[in-house]
């Protein structure tokens, strides 16, 4: 039996098949904004239309990494700053799975940071989320890349002196076709957010305000909020690429100014996907590649034998 018999197999989905039964009670930290996107995803994916056998999540290091842990589905736990190379690979081999990646801010933007910027260039189609509580939670507080000019800390006693990175900016110069942020304190956003984001065909990076209560009080609980779709103070087209790094530039100044600005930034529906563009000439299989694991009259082909027919 072929593992991913289960793919496209429609029936109707409670949110609760995503509980794990090992380890269904998160231990995050009291007050903790991981909470609230365990709490969005799991809304989310009945909604998309998956079960728990159709979707991979693949996290990195930090008190991110455990969300995969606290979510039935399979699930790959990465070294730090890694979780996309997997979860592109795994996309590519399978791409019936509905592939779903996440990281904090400093396994995203930081020791990440090359990975997400060539991911969002490629345009791989899937979901990242990135939990950004503006510093480094599990390691006890050090600064990130997000966290704010002046922000003190272990790794900074006397005030970070370096602007901070500006996520969704660095999303759209690097290429993703779908680029939103969204509250932990706001969970009817967030998981309208994380089904669109799952739904959209391409990489889709959805950058998660997540209060860390412990480590970085100054950040509080990110309200009061707005959402930059609904306000009347608020108007430009998502789909126009000028309109939209003007409002990321405003939002991402105006979060330390204390202004939490939320919303749909940046959506590109005509852009096809990495796994498209390798189809349309000819270097990616229709079919599945993950299928041949399963197909005992498949006859195996070996890169090797391509490049000796070249040089022959």
């Amino acid at each position: 039996m072929s593992a991913f018999n289960a793919i496209d197999d429609e029936r109707e989905i409670d949110r609760e098949e995503f509980t794990p039964a090992l380890e269904p009670q998160p231990t995050w930290c009291p007050g903790c904004g991981d909470f609230g996107v365990l709490k969005a995803l799991k809304q989310a994916m009945p909604e998309v239309g998956r079960t728990p056998e159709e979707t991979l999540l693949v996290t990195g290091i930090g008190c991110s990494g455990k969300l995969n842990s606290y979510f039935e589905s399979y699930g790959f736990h990465t070294i730090h700053g890694r979780s996309l190379p997997i979860a592109r690979a795994a996309k590519l081999a399978n791409p019936g799975l509905e592939v779903v990646a996440a990281g904090g801010d400093g396994d995203g933007y930081g020791i990440g940071g090359n990975h997400f910027m060539h991911t969002a260039r490629e345009n791989h189609d899937m979901t990242y989320i990135v939990f950004n509580n503006e510093i480094f939670g599990l390691t006890k507080g050090q600064t990130s890349p997000t966290s704010p000019m002046g922000h003190k800390s272990k790794t900074q006693p006397h005030g970070s002196a370096k602007q901070p990175l500006r996520p969704l900016s660095m999303a759209l110069n690097s290429g993703a076709s779908y680029i939103a942020r969204t509250a932990a304190v706001n969970p009817n956003q967030a998981k309208q957010i994380l089904q669109e984001a799952m739904e959209h065909d391409g990489f889709a990076h959805v950058d998660f305000l997540t209060q860390c209560p412990t480590w970085n009080k100054d950040a509080k609980q990110y309200v009061p909020y707005i959402d930059i779709n609904e306000s009347d103070d608020y108007d430009f087209d998502n789909t126009n690429r000028e309109e939209a790094a003007e409002m990321m530039f405003e939002t991402e100044n105006k979060l330390h100014e204390g202004e939490v600005l939320t919303g749909r930034y940046y959506v590109d529906s005509d852009r096809p996907s990495y796994q498209q563009e390798k189809q349309n000439i000819g270097e990616m299989p229709d079919e599945p590649l993950a299928e041949r694991y399963f197909d005992e009259d498949y006859e195996w082909e070996r890169s090797y034998d391509m490049f000796l027919d070249k040089h022959a």
